[in-house]
């Protein structure tokens, strides 16, 4: 603020003497970020000095937003009165059935399949958290999938909307029009209707996207009026704890018997269970589950790993769970473990067969030498038989014509 109205580089060690040498450690990073975001750049002063020059654009752009002046925002547009004014708690309610749909389809729930359009299967897939069946071409979730599922809701919003801001330019839009109606979505107000007047193209179908992943609302495609959600709101104040998170609250419990009960009305949390579990009972605010050896082998089949599910389960025990050591039975947790490693009994390994040697000799000098150069996979000196990685085919094939021709 104090090189603001300066057009003239300052020198740096005017700005060091603002700061006392206690904080002059903070202040070099301080200085290091805004060069690196060209807020402002080094200029030498006459004299051999060092200065600091506030960026153009960013002074000018800053003078506007501390005095007044500029283009107005989109959406700033004075409307009158809305006869079908939505409230926080409806905004509240419908941003998470709308987030909720897009969670529902990554588990396979029934409940997503009218509600999540092509363009959300797309950056699904484009984002690697879901894969395409080799079968019958529908969609899996995958590993990071599952793992994305354990974050809160801010990070899977971050996350989501970083994977569809990398598609934005193959969809025919704006990436720069696109951010900055995001940025200035942040900057609205919780539960106010906002003008769609002087919207581009572009940032009316980015509109429509946001409307389908729940961060705004909007009655109908064409209404001239819509409302921002918490989710949008929050989404780039970098706020990760928020009222719209309902999936961190401990509700599980395990028991030795590989039984699985879960208190929740949730159907996403049931859902959720379901990868892993197979579903016996199912009550108003109930479920019972078991952990069985197909249930855990489908689930290894999709890509999740044993520790991604004992680690869902551990982030979501009921409160009476954690005052156990360990959390979970260990005779649950090393079963599921021992049900992955069922997976791993096998290593394949390309590889190429040597055998027919003349001599013993013969054998253990090519055995050695593949040995040294460490692609010797098998051996068994009593048939005069060994197994080469096929990387080290090559190598192993020329030095034994080499012995041989030495030899002869």
């Amino acid at each position: 603020m104090r090189i603001l109205f300066v057009e003239q580089p300052v020198p740096q060690t005017t700005v060091s003497s603002w700061v006392t040498q206690a904080h002059q450690s903070e202040h070099h990073q301080s200085c290091e970020t805004l060069t690196a975001l060209r807020v402002w750049q080094e200029q030498p002063i006459p004299g051999g000095l060092s200065g600091w020059l506030l960026n153009k654009t960013f002074r000018c752009n800053l003078k506007i937003a501390l005095l007044g002046g500029g283009n107005p925002w989109t959406g700033s547009s004075s409307l009158g009165a809305d006869k079908y004014v939505r409230d926080v708690s409806y905004l509240e309610t419908y941003a998470m059935e709308r987030w909720e749909c897009v969670l529902h389809f990554m588990v396979g729930s029934k409940e997503a399949v009218s509600g999540v359009s092509r363009d959300v299967v797309d950056i699904l897939l484009h984002s690697g958290l879901m894969r395409t069946d080799e079968v019958d071409g529908s969609p899996l979730i995958t590993a990071a999938g599952f793992q994305f599922l354990l974050l809160d809701t801010a990070s899977q919003i971050w996350f989501f909307m970083l994977q569809y801001l990398d598609t934005v330019e193959t969809r025919g839009m704006d990436l720069v029009e696109s951010l900055s109606f995001l940025f200035q979505l942040s900057f609205s107000t919780l539960g106010k209707d906002y003008s769609t007047d002087g919207m581009s193209e572009s940032q009316q179908k980015f509109l429509q996207h946001l409307r389908e992943f729940g961060l705004v609302y909007q009655r109908k495609r064409k209404s001239q009026r819509y409302y921002p959600t918490r989710l949008a709101i929050n989404l780039a104040a970098g706020l990760s704890k928020s009222s719209t998170d309902v999936h961190r609250a401990g509700y599980i419990v395990v028991e030795t018997n590989y039984r699985v009960y879960a208190y929740t009305e949730s159907s996403l949390q049931v859902a959720l269970l379901s990868l892993f579990c197979d579903m016996l009972y199912r009550f108003p605010n109930l479920c019972v589950a078991a952990i069985t050896r197909d249930s855990v082998r489908q689930a290894l089949g999709s890509g999740i790993t044993a520790e991604q599910i004992l680690n869902f389960l551990r982030s979501h025990a009921h409160a009476e769970m954690l005052t156990r050591t360990p959390v979970l039975p260990p005779t649950v947790t090393d079963q599921v473990r021992l049900w992955e490693l069922e997976r791993d009994r096998f290593k394949f390994t390309d590889g190429v067969l040597y055998n027919q040697f003349l001599s013993q000799n013969d054998f253990e000098l090519l055995r050695d030498y593949a040995r040294d150069l460490g692609v010797l996979e098998w051996e068994s000196p009593a048939k005069r038989t060994m197994v080469v990685a096929r990387s080290g085919h090559d190598d192993v094939k020329r030095f034994w014509k080499r012995q041989k021709a030495s030899s002869s």
